[in-house]
This record gives structure tokens, sequence and C-alpha cells, in this order.
């Protein structure tokens, strides 16, 4: 079997597993959210916050909600990270850099899991599982969350009434999370990823020395990190590493675990707003982008010139020979268009083309699927947007799910799609302009310049994958990065709360003959069109500069 067929039948495989899950876990999350029930453990968790998860919030108080437990879990994780010297199982590692801690406690708890550190050489297993672990099941619920309400927001008029934060936190966490990465664990450990608490391991003589191997509960950690789109692995090689991701099975089921929520999600939304249909346009836009990047990706790197590159059957530079070209551009694509960030392959490695592709996923606000939770409201925001150009061209106002999309509704969405690119772009520029920073860089010219417009891409969407080379652990960067990983996370969501609250507020509008069918595939076709040329007029000039310059080269 040649290795594009190998690719193209992987692909397939995917999408048929990801059909089958698609209507059970899409109904059930939405039994989860409409529910009046509380489970008898969760009853012990509102009583132990001093919560009442039937007390009804606003929006302002749904966001407050978000933003005093994600506080918490910053400090929390700072200081945990800062007394790991004095903690029982730290297998030696001494307390982690004030500027790095902060750097790590930001990018878990915002769901990003940038890592400048290496996860072997320096957290010890109380950090990692009480630590970086919860924070992978907690900041994946909140995204969830906040997705929850926004679909409230399309679902109910005449109340500003959101729902609770903390019944949405806590479902998430114990009714989805939980026992879908416990299943899933189980499979990984099952096809050979570690589990365990030992410690550090002299392995065999290489070169006149030996070589240390880490144990730790690495299979439970990959299993959310996966399933929550989180990202962070429990080795610096991430998924490339033979603990976390054994074989060429457990690859394909990784990219699985990657995409199966934030698509359910789309079905779970059309089960709330009451028109399954209007999940599925949903649901086609996002994978309309993603079969479309997947396409691009494998050409790029299939596209292989020379007898070096033809006798390895692709660019496989970079790449692990368990996966091959095919199994590392399907999990690239779908890592980059989720805020998954965990990777199989070094994307500095790819093609330039193909860099350009993982970075313009991240560009794309990463929506298709997106992270869980992120992906399905920023997906909402940019479907707001694409009904708002209609309205401009038939001279009609705009509505969507029979709420009008007026000025204030266009003021939040406007701003939410501007925050991230400012993150981005200011941050590249001030790099590149200012002394020290650059040499930071492995890379010189165009490859170089990749290298930090990926940085803060990854960081400012909250991805977490990085384009290797760069020296990310310095004063600089580690603030630089924190500071936009906690910007683009929280930021986004006073806007996407604040619609939310706006749209609940309204009364429903009454469909008629001129009303645009948003269930309908022309409404597809007119959102993935919005939604690149958006991305295209803001990021073209900084991808001109490095992916594209390197590709035409």
């Amino acid at each position: 079997m040649g290795p594009v067929l190998a690719g193209v039948l992987q692909l397939l495989a995917l999408i048929g597993a990801l059909a089958l899950a698609y209507v059970p876990l899409g109904n059930y999350m939405a039994k989860v959210f409409s529910s009046e029930r509380h489970w008898r453990v969760e009853k012990w968790i509102y009583k132990g916050i001093g919560a009442d998860p039937d007390t009804e919030m606003r929006w302002a108080s749904y966001l407050r909600g978000v933003l005093a437990f994600s506080v918490a879990g910053v400090l929390f994780l700072y200081l945990l990270q800062r007394l790991q010297g004095s903690l029982p199982g730290s297998l030696g590692f001494s307390s982690i850099e004030p500027a790095q801690a902060f750097n790590t406690a930001a990018s878990f708890v915002s769901n990003t899991n940038w890592q400048s550190y290496s996860g072997e050489q320096a957290m010890g297993h109380v950090v990692q599982t009480a630590g970086l672990a919860v924070q992978n099941f907690v900041s994946g619920a909140v995204g969830i969350a906040v997705a929850m309400a926004l679909v409230r927001g399309f679902a109910r008029s005449r109340t500003g009434e959101l729902g609770n934060f903390w019944a949405d936190l806590v479902r998430g966490t114990v009714r989805v999370l939980v026992p879908a990465a416990a299943i899933a664990a189980v499979v990984l450990v099952a096809c050979g990823a570690l589990q365990n608490f030992s410690g550090i391991h002299e392995v065999g003589q290489f070169m006149g020395g030996s070589q240390q191997w880490n144990g730790g509960a690495v299979a439970s950690q990959e299993a959310i990190k996966e399933l929550g789109t989180n990202g962070g692995g429990y080795f610096n090689a991430n998924s490339a590493h033979p603990f976390e991701n054994p074989t060429p099975f457990t690859n394909l089921f990784e990219i699985f675990l990657i995409l199966v929520i934030p698509l359910a999600l789309t079905r779970t939304f059309g089960i709330m707003v009451g028109s399954v249909k209007q999940g599925y346009a949903i649901l086609g836009t996002m994978v309309t982008i993603w079969v479309g990047f997947v396409a691009l990706m494998m050409w790029t790197e299939f596209a292989h010139h020379g007898p070096a590159l033809q006798a390895a059957g692709g660019a496989m530079e970079g790449k692990e020979a368990r996966f091959g070209v095919g199994g590392s551009a399907l999990f690239g694509v779908s890592t980059t268009l989720t805020s998954t960030g965990a990777v199989d392959s070094f994307h500095s490695s790819f093609t330039g083309l193909g860099g350009g592709i993982t970075m313009l996923g991240m560009m794309l606000g990463e929506i298709a699927p997106g992270g869980v939770g992120s992906g399905l409201y920023g997906m909402l925001i940019m479907a707001i947007i694409a009904v708002f150009i209609a309205g401009l061209m038939v001279g009609r106002t705009p509505e969507y799910l029979g709420k009008k999309i007026g000025a204030r509704e266009m003021k939040l969405a406007a701003c939410y799609i501007l925050v991230t690119p400012a993150l981005v772009l200011i941050f590249t520029a001030a790099s590149m302009a200012l002394r020290t920073p650059p040499n930071s860089m492995l890379n010189s010219g165009a490859h170089g310049f990749s290298e930090v417009l990926y940085a803060f891409t990854s960081a400012s969407n909250n991805n977490g994958s990085a384009f290797a080379g760069l020296n990310a652990n310095t004063d600089w960067f580690n603030t630089t990065t924190g500071l936009a990983m906690l910007l683009g996370r929280f930021v986004p969501m006073v806007f996407v709360l604040a619609l939310a609250g706006s749209l609940a507020e309204q009364k429903p509008v009454p469909t008629t003959a001129g009303t645009l069918r948003t269930e309908k595939p022309l409404f597809t076709g007119l959102l993935v069109g919005a939604i690149l040329i958006i991305t295209g007029l803001t990021y073209f000039p900084a991808l001109a500069l490095g992916p594209l310059a390197e590709g035409l080269a």
C-alpha cells in the first residue's frame, strides 16, 4: 500500500468513526446541559464550593464566575510549581522559576497548554497530576460552559438569564469529560501507553553514557489532553513520544478524541435551539474547512521533489516513521484547527507551505471544529457576521435564529474577532523590532520570522503547539506569551457572554419569505467564504513575510 493511499484510508476511517459518535454524543450533551436534576456527587461539589446550581445568572454574573474560577486556577497552579521542590513525588526536580511558572499557569488555565519546558526534565508527579491534569479537565469545561451560555442566548427570549456557570462547569466535567477520558485512558493503556507513578530509570548505555526515562500517569493525561483540546504533553516530544502515542492506531484514536466533542457540540446546539438542521449547517462549515485543509496539507507534504524525498515517500524530516506523512498531516491539521496544540511531528519541519497551513488553521480562530466549546461559540460569532454581510447585500435587517442582529450585537461580534489578530500582530512586531527577542530564533530569514509568528499565533489563539526552533524559555517570551494566552482566552469570552445576554433579552422575530435560510447549503458556503476572506485580509501580510515567502522561494 502506498503512503498516499494509506493517508486517504486513515482519513476515511476517521470520518466514519466521527459520524458514528456524532448523534449519540451530541444528544447526550444536550440532555446534560438541559437537565434540572443534579447527581449526588455534583451536590457534594456544590456544597463544598458554596454554589447554588439552581440560581439563574445574567451575563455579568456568569462572567464573574468564569473569571473568579480562572484566577483561582492560575494562582493555585503557580504556587504548586513554585513549591514543587518541597513537595513529595517531585522526582528530585527543583521549583519552577517565576516567569516560567506564570507562563505555565496561564497556559493550562487558558486551555492553551503551551510549554516552554521539557516535561520529563521539569515537572514531578504532583504538579503533573494534581496541577496540569486537573486544569486539562476544568479549562475544557469552562469553554463548554461559555458555549452553552451563548446557545441559551439564542434559545431563550425576553430574559437575560443564561443558566448557572457552576452547574455548567461541574456537569461538563463530571458527566462529559471525566467518563469519556476514563474510557479513552483504558484504550491507550491497552495499546501500550504508559500509566504508573514510577521514578526515573537509567536505561542502557548510549555513546558511553546512560539514558534516563521517567514514568508517570501518562495515559490518563494523554486522554484528557486530546479530549479537552488541551495539548500539553507529559514528555517534551509530546504525541510523537512512544509512551504517549505508541502505534498508528493510537495516533488515529487521538485525532478522533481531539475532534469528537467539538463536532458533536453542533448537534447539541441544534437540539437546544430547536432546529437540528441549524446544527448541521454549522457542522457542514466546520467539516468543509477541515477536509479542505487536510487535502491541502497532504498535497504539500506528498508533492515532494528530488530523489531523497521520493525514496522516503514524502517529506519525512521531523516526522515519526510510525505515522508517516499521511498520519502526521492529518494530526497536524486537526490539532491546529482545534485549540489542542498536541503534535506528533515537528511543524517546523513541514514544507514551507505546509507550515503555513498549520499557522492559517490557528489564524481562522480555531473554529473548524475548534476547541471544546470555544470552537462552537467562535463559529457562531462568524455566523452572525456572515448574516450581517448577507443583510447588507439585500438591504434587510439581519436575523439569525429568530434574533435581530443590530448595532450592539455587531459591535460585540466585531470586538470578538479583532482581539486575537491584534495580540498576534502586536506581539510579533514587538518581538522582531526589539534587540534581544530575535536571539531566540534558531533560523534566520523567513523561517525564523515564522517561528515567532507561529508562537504568538499559537498563544493568542489558545492552541499551544510550537513551530520548534524558537527558545521560548526567556523572560520576554514567557511573559508575553503568558499575557497573550490570558488575554486571548478571557477577553473574547467577555464579548461572547455580553452577546449572549443581549440575544436572550430579545423577543423572537417571526420567519418571513425574506428571512435568510441559515440551515441551507448556500449559507454554509457564505459562512466558509466569510471566514476565509476575513482571515486572509487580516493575516496575509504577515503570512507573506513568513511561510509564503519560504514556500515560494
